[in-house]
């Protein structure tokens, strides 16, 4: 029997080991390792906020209720589906009274990690980004004061803000909601991505192709500006540095971030987006119109580097940004506190 048992031996331990990472593994690895970092394993501390388990569940009930819109039939997961990649898949999100927004959705997934949110950056962190939809009357379309008389009238929620603000005599207030929905919004991480195993030293976590993309995506200068933990969202750049796209990826209305700024040297500059399961989040560009990520990656390469980047070289990097799919956040739909008599009822 010991030969036997030393073949099986050698053939498990042969299918159960790594192919030695090669010279140009090592060499792939440590310039990524120069331009990116992994998502960690746990959720980032948020600034100036004491994440406590009752904050979280308080903040995951309020981006679920749909009653934080004047209709009761809008919630921050309407337009940000944690099960769809943390979008909700249309060029532009369906808002108040049926009108339809100015841009596509981000996903909220690892937006923790971008250093401003919105596609002009208008929000500096989770906090603001998420008072934005709530009081805008093309999305949810509800009041902040409104917004409160809707929690306070809902008799559940205030053992919740109790438990998660147990030092505030009134901890029913739109700065305690949003620190709520916020400190919920930055567990939505997906952490142990192809990319982030291979930045760990993994060499056999990508397949060739997805190497010789990642190679591509560094050499040709996406990384320039697609880099650090989110492969973006960390600074601006204009829409067509190179060569404008077409009006209709580029409309001439929405100017980006000088709407923000009002500085001329603004005009149609967006905060580049996180890459991160962006083969989750189509439509892609602040527009919505472009469904494949094949054409996206052609019309950055275009417009951002101005290079005609072959069918080979598109392959292979849209081979590349599926490697950024990472474990997908787990989240019990929460069962949310009952209206009752009391309770503001839904407006037009």
């Amino acid at each position: 029997m010991r030969p036997l048992l030393s073949v099986g031996l050698c053939g498990l331990l042969a299918l159960g080991s790594a192919a030695p990472a090669t010279a140009a593994d090592d060499s792939l690895m440590k310039q990524a390792q120069e331009q990116f970092k992994p998502i960690p394993l746990e959720p980032p501390a948020i600034k100036g906020v004491a994440t406590t388990p009752e904050l979280v569940e308080l903040g995951k009930a309020l981006f679920f209720d749909p009653r934080l819109s004047q209709s009761h039939n809008i919630s921050c997961n309407t337009c940000h589906q944690i099960g769809l990649g943390g979008v909700d898949m249309l060029p532009t999100s369906i808002g108040h009274k049926w009108q339809r927004g100015g841009r596509n959705a981000p996903t909220v997934l690892n937006a923790v990690f971008n250093a401003t949110q919105f596609w002009d950056g208008r929000a500096s962190d989770l906090k603001a980004q998420a008072s934005g939809p709530i009081q805008n009357p093309i999305e949810m379309g509800i009041s902040a004061e409104h917004a409160i008389v809707m929690l306070k009238g809902i008799p559940g929620y205030a053992t919740r803000f109790a438990a998660a603000f147990p030092a505030s005599k009134d901890p029913i207030t739109m700065e305690d909601a949003v620190t709520a929905i916020a400190a919920f919004e930055a567990t939505l991480i997906t952490p142990n991505a192809p990319f982030d195993k291979f930045l760990r030293g993994e060499a056999d976590a990508l397949t060739a192709e997805q190497k010789a993309g990642l190679a591509l995506f560094m050499d040709k200068g996406c990384s320039a500006c697609h880099a650090g933990v989110n492969l973006g969202g960390q600074m601006y750049a204009p829409f067509g540095a190179v060569e404008k796209p077409g009006a209709d990826l580029l409309p001439v209305a929405d100017k980006g971030r000088f709407q923000v700024t009002r500085s001329a040297g603004d005009e149609y500059v967006f905060r580049v987006p996180p890459l991160r399961n962006i083969a989750l989040t189509p439509p892609y560009f602040h527009t919505g119109k472009a469904w494949d990520l094949r054409q996206a990656v052609s019309v950055m390469g275009a417009s951002q580097l101005g290079q005609k980047l072959s069918d080979d070289d598109v392959t292979k990097i849209t081979a590349f940004l599926a490697s950024l799919t990472g474990e997908q956040p787990k989240v019990t739909y929460p069962i949310l506190p009952p209206s009752t008599a009391v309770t503001p009822t839904p407006q037009d």
